[in-house]
């Protein structure tokens, strides 16, 4: 080793920029041998210099380090790992291949990328493989850290409660990317492009973005001529997405997402990031050796008795080894990473109940890493939301661990789409996801924002598709139409597909215009698509992964041809922002004379509901005694008129105002309460499938 070279540290894990230099430290507990590379330029194709640790000097325990004093941000680097190549046994060293650091902050060399070539067994793919790029935190995490000189101006996040949250499912690339979304050429598609859409999400009302995948992930894991769009193929869980940056130097993506999140922090929106910890791009046994297999294979993944085989709970080939504790603190430290340095404000856990299965599979009691995430103190402020299901077939919606963690609740979307729809015996279930679905959360005490109530998401149709197609048209994918959900509870209103025909569209808009409605009166958080606000279309695709085009973009062109949507949304996220009623963290009360926020149901006659199975018709009271919140809510899903009787007026001053009527035209359909009409009569008439809400105070 190089005279002024030092043997370096085993914490913290990755690139370190200290006041002596950068120390380098990477897990592998069997390699033989590691070289790290340093490169002068993101795309050079062989190596500046070469730095062959020595297992004596360079590795405690499981860790090689090495301090390098001449170096600093945004040097470039990359590792060669030597031992046996075996694996029946689990080994899948090959030192042909270059591989990416687990903790690389920032990623480079996708000029040059060839993930077939990273595939090859004895290929040498340096001047095709990625590199890592040395990033310098923001302030010190460790004695002797040099941190880097970005400027958050004070920002911190935001802390929002549930009870006051409306989340917007967003992909950060096809939000901007259209070009009629006026933004700049260079910054379409970019954290720079969303930076200028703000005023847009700011009026809409909501109050936090879900980015799908923002964790670098290899674009080119998709069928051949096609794109991986969603980005579920991680690459590095500590890297923003390259190419979502208009900045192209080594450090730009860092630069400029710190500067998206304090962007929207500024306008009151939090930010959520989508986190695939379940699976890496690596793929199955066939697939490229880009980090993690090329480093500790079985501490990474979960592999099948023949060790040559992966175990594939998330449908993608591999599953990751989440609870092997060098995974575990990899999966903790880039959680906390994310919220120190990077200011997010929590984390949607994708397949997340694969995250509680032990290295064979086993559905574990406690997990650790689940329990970790749930205890760590640096998260505790931190919103962590499950889809508590994987690939595998466990579904733990309503069972998942944990007293934080909130939950995507799959059956609401289901049963809504059921219950709108007009299908017989729904009723029930309906009223249960209204409630806040204590049938599946049944824990008295818990808080039932904690159900992530939404419609539609990323996965399957948008909700203009939802009421446009019997039938998913996937056939762009190059799949046969085979991919994509079977079961999509979707109602076409009569044509498939686009129609000129009034009486069709008037109608899907009313459903559409339903859908919204019963979600934003449904106890727990709502969570709403990117675009579905101004009915986005993907043509009846409902697995568009791959769709990096039109098809999937948000067409900035429906603000204006589709405003009466627009308003009524915005107007019923303003309104219920506005209501106590809405921001309850308890669930209400069934007791009609109860003094606390309560429910009582009705159907077409007071205080009889219809709970049979051929009922379409739901009406309820919501009250708030303390608030003097009273809302009077109809639902008729049947598809011809019904009269409701209305609560008597218990004052003479009192007066029923009607807010909300989805069988009405724009603006009719949303009224301000100071112009609201007043209902005089006792009884009200309500058009097959629509919805009402009737106010006072």
């Amino acid at each position: 080793m190089t005279a002024n070279i030092l043997p370096g540290l085993s914490y913290p894990l990755g690139a370190t920029v200290l006041q002596t230099g950068v120390n380098f430290c990477i897990a592998s507990k069997d390699a033989e041998a590691i070289d790290l590379l340093l490169f002068d330029g993101p795309e050079d194709p062989k190596p500046a210099r070469v730095i062959c640790l020595d297992p004596k000097l360079n590795k405690t325990a499981y860790y090689w380090h090495v301090l390098v004093p001449d170096v600093g941000e945004g040097q470039v680097y990359a590792y060669r790992a030597h031992g046996k190549y075996w694996p029946e046994a689990g080994f899948r060293f090959d030192a042909s291949k270059v591989l990416l650091d687990p903790y690389a902050h920032a990623v480079v060399g996708w000029q040059n990328y060839d993930r077939q070539a990273a595939g090859l067994l004895e290929y040498d793919n340096c001047a095709t493989a990625l590199r890592a790029v040395v990033v310098a935190p923001s302030t010190q995490v460790v004695q002797g850290m040099k941190p880097g000189s970005y400027d958050w101006e004070g920002d911190r996040p935001l802390g929002t409660a549930l009870a006051s949250s409306v989340i917007y499912e967003m992909h950060v690339g096809g939000f901007t990317r259209n070009p009629n979304s006026g933004v700049a050429p260079h910054k379409r598609g970019t954290y720079a492009g969303v930076i200028e859409k703000i005023p847009y999400l700011k009026q809409l009302g909501i109050t936090a973005v879900e980015l799908l995948p923002i964790h670098e992930f290899d674009e080119d894991d998709a069928p051949p001529d096609r794109k991986n769009y969603w980005g579920y193929s991680t690459l590095s869980f500590f890297s923003p997405h390259r190419a979502y940056s208009s900045c192209k130097d080594p450090l730009g993506p860092v630069r400029e997402f710190r500067d998206m999140v304090k962007a929207l922090h500024q306008a009151g929106i939090e930010v959520i990031l989508d986190v695939v910890f379940n699976h890496t791009a690596e793929g199955s046994d066939t697939g490229p050796t880009l980090s993690y297999r090329g480093l500790w294979n079985d501490a990474y993944y979960m592999l099948e008795t023949n060790k040559t085989f992966y175990s594939n709970y998330s449908g993608c080939g591999n599953t990751v080894n989440a609870n092997h504790p060098v995974t575990r603190n990899l999966v903790i430290d880039s959680l906390r990473y994310w919220v120190a340095e990077m200011h997010v404000d929590g984390f949607r856990f994708d397949l997340a109940s694969a995250l509680s299965r032990d290295h064979s599979g086993r559905v574990l009691e406690r997990p650790p890493v689940l329990w970790s995430i749930e205890a760590d103190p640096i998260l505790a402020k931190a919103k962590i939301i499950a889809e508590a299901w994987d690939a595998g077939g466990l579904y733990q919606v309503g069972s998942f661990v944990g007293d934080r963690f909130a939950e995507w609740n799959g059956p609401y979307r289901d049963d809504m789409r059921r219950f709108i729809k007009s299908e017989p015996n729904t009723i029930g279930t309906a009223a249960q996801r209204i409630l806040g679905s204590p049938d599946i959360f049944s824990h008295p005490e818990r808080d039932p924002n904690r159900s992530i109530n939404f419609v539609t998401c990323h996965d399957g149709f948008t909700m203009n598709d939802l009421v446009s197609y019997n039938e998913k048209h996937n056939l762009a994918n190059g799949e046969a139409n085979r991919d994509g959900g079977n079961h999509n509870h979707s109602w076409n209103c009569g044509v498939e597909g686009p129609t000129d025909d009034p009486e069709i569209e008037a109608l899907r808009l009313k459903q559409i215009k339903n859908f919204f409605t019963v979600l934003f009166l449904s106890q727990g958080t709502p969570m709403i698509l990117m675009g579905d606000e101004v009915r986005r279309t993907q043509q009846g695709n409902n697995n568009a992964y791959c769709q990096d085009n039109e098809l999937s973009w948000f067409d900035w062109s429906r603000v204006e041809s589709q405003a009466e949507l627009l308003r009524f949304v915005q107007m019923l996220i303003s309104k219920s922002k506005s209501l106590a009623l809405m921001e309850r963290e308890e669930l209400l009360d069934v007791e009609p004379d109860s003094r606390q926020p309560n429910i009582v149901w009705h159907g077409t006659k007071r205080h009889k509901p219809d709970w049979g199975s051929k009922s379409h018709a739901l009406a309820f009271e919501l009250n708030h005694p303390a608030a003097q919140e009273h809302l009077y809510v109809i639902i008729n899903a049947y598809w011809e008129l019904l009269p409701f009787e209305l609560p008597p007026l218990m004052h003479t001053d009192h007066q029923w105002r009607r807010i909300v009527d989805t069988s009405l035209p724009s603006p009719d359909d949303f009224c301000e309460l100071d112009t609201a009409p007043i209902v005089t009569d006792g009884i009200y008439r309500v058009p097959g499938r629509s919805s009402v809400i009737l106010y006072r105070k």
